[in-house]
């Protein structure tokens, strides 16, 4: 027993020492000399992880380790920010768990990082769980703030305003980022006339607003479709001395473009760029869907050219970017170019790109253009269920029932292995179409296809009683079947079932 153990130790301490910690000693000159590059590496398998959730982030790091690399703490935790940053929320907790798992220690500012993180991956209770399990002293404003954080993203007034009012007895409501939260909340709660008060409280307590601050000021005015008030705003900051950033500018755009006033949003969106960091992407991405959503389609080519001479190779999402505002200007010839340009450079297959395009394709009526990318995403090994929606959505809304039938079955074939169930608004349309019919004969087919994959329900039995009593046709063993199946009836449905239950 005792050989194995030690044999876990000398593997830990190794392990230990090809990751070197910012408390720890310098790396070595080597390292120094090629760190940059070698964290750049890291950081795209660890990204690429996004598309490829087959491996573990724990299984990446330990691999990088085992070829006798090293990383710093503090490159690890610039990673875990960049891929929060990127949404990719769960292999971001993944770096951290991996980091403590190594012996690393947190700072107060980590754990608030990776309470926001559990939130959004496991859930609020878990993140409750783990804030009551840090001693008082962790419980710090910033972690009570991203507590309250994950109550306002869940729309959960109750506990966010209870913690609020606790935080206030703490002296810990007296930061920006708390403030913004609150006006989030009502934001989100649709209240959106208690937000200008809120803003007045801080400017009496001396607590100064932000570019979030001010833009959920300029949401709430333009919810409430007081476009001069959110120009107030604009004019407040800029004379108050207000460094804007893109983003503000970005917003005003999006108001304009909600209030049709699209000559403005151009406007808006030239001082956006003038200001924004050049080395971004994402300042180029609300570029070109603001200038679609106004529908600039010379301004939308304009911003993508300037965007792929910033960078060497666009990304995948840059591409999804596009290929919406393209869309969205019904640009069909431009769409096609940039898929095929993508087709042709792209390191990952992202199949959103594909549903867009088909999505585009199958609104044109070029199905055979729209089958083939399917075609070639199955080849590649990828099947998505929005892609399965588009195309039984297309055969629906054209009446190709044989065709929509056969894309609803096998889309249920696929689903039944993944252990998932087809959206309740396909199957409700297949409903109504035999519904509206009277058909009968489709409508039983229907109904024996859902049976075999036990997707019956209420709705779906009472759907087919309601075609049965349109066509005065009986079944007095419907009412058998449907105790079988465990539906719950109700007193409409007991209507139904009476008149069709006549022998």
């Amino acid at each position: 027993m005792a050989k194995p153990a030690m044999r876990a130790i000398q593997l830990g301490v190794a392990f230990a020492r090809r990751l070197v910690t910012t408390e720890s000693a310098p790396a070595t000159a080597a390292a120094e000399a090629g760190g940059g590059k070698t964290s750049k590496r890291l950081y795209r398998r660890l990204s690429a992880l996004g598309a490829n959730p087959g491996t573990s982030v724990a299984e990446t790091m330990d691999g990088w380790l085992k070829e006798k690399k090293v990383v710093t703490q503090g490159e690890l935790m610039k990673f875990v920010k960049e891929l929060r940053k990127y949404k990719q929320h769960k292999n971001s907790l993944e770096l951290m768990e991996w980091m403590e798992a190594k012996g690393m220690s947190m700072s107060l500012g980590n754990h608030a990082v990776r309470l926001d993180l559990i939130s959004k991956v496991k859930g609020i209770d878990m993140a409750e769980s783990y804030f009551s399990s840090l001693p008082e002293s962790d419980q710090n404003q910033l972690m009570y703030c991203a507590l309250l954080n994950g109550y306002v993203q869940l729309k959960m007034a109750d506990k966010a305003i209870a913690l609020y009012e606790k935080m206030k007895e703490l002296n810990f409501t007296s930061s920006t980022l708390v403030q913004n939260n609150l006006m989030t909340l009502y934001m989100k709660l649709g209240q959106f006339e208690k937000i200008p008060d809120i803003f007045l409280e801080m400017k009496e307590n001396n607590i100064p607003p932000d570019n979030f601050t001010y833009c959920v000021l300029m949401k709430s005015y333009a919810s409430l479709n007081d476009i001069e008030s959110v120009e107030k705003v604009i004019q407040e900051m800029e004379e108050g001395g207000i460094k804007l950033e893109w983003s503000t500018y970005s917003n005003l755009a999006a108001h304009y473009n909600s209030a049709g006033l699209f000559q403005k949003t151009e406007s808006a969106l030239k001082k956006s760029e003038e200001v924004m960091d050049k080395r971004d992407r994402i300042p180029f991405h609300f570029l070109i869907s603001l200038y679609a959503g106004a529908g600039n389609s010379a301004e939308v080519k304009r911003v993508w050219k300037s965007l792929k001479a910033a960078f060497a190779k666009p990304t995948n999402k840059s591409y999804l970017v596009m290929l919406h505002a393209l869309d969205k200007l019904d640009d069909i010839d431009a769409l096609k170019q940039c898929f095929e340009e993508w087709e042709c450079a792209y390191g990952t297959y992202d199949v959103r790109l594909a549903n867009v395009t088909i999505g585009a394709y199958l609104r044109k009526g070029l199905v055979n253009e729209a089958e083939n990318i399917w075609e070639k995403a199955v080849t590649k090994g990828y099947s998505d269920l929005f892609t399965f929606d588009l195309f039984i959505n297309h055969y629906l809304d054209n009446c190709q029932m044989d065709l929509a039938l056969k894309s609803f079955n096998a889309a249920s074939k696929w689903l039944k292995k993944e252990g998932l169930k087809p959206k309740k608004e396909i199957i409700n349309k297949f409903l109504k179409h035999f519904e509206e019919l009277k058909d009968v004969e489709g409508m039983e087919s229907f109904y024996n296809t859902l049976k075999k994959l036990n997707y019956l329900d209420a709705e779906a039995y009472e759907s087919l009683l309601r075609t049965y009593v349109a066509v005065g046709k009986t079944d007095p063993s419907l009412e058998q079947k449907m105790k079988d199946d465990g539906i719950k009836m109700r007193p409409e449905t007991m209507e139904l079932l009476k008149m069709v239950s006549i022998s």
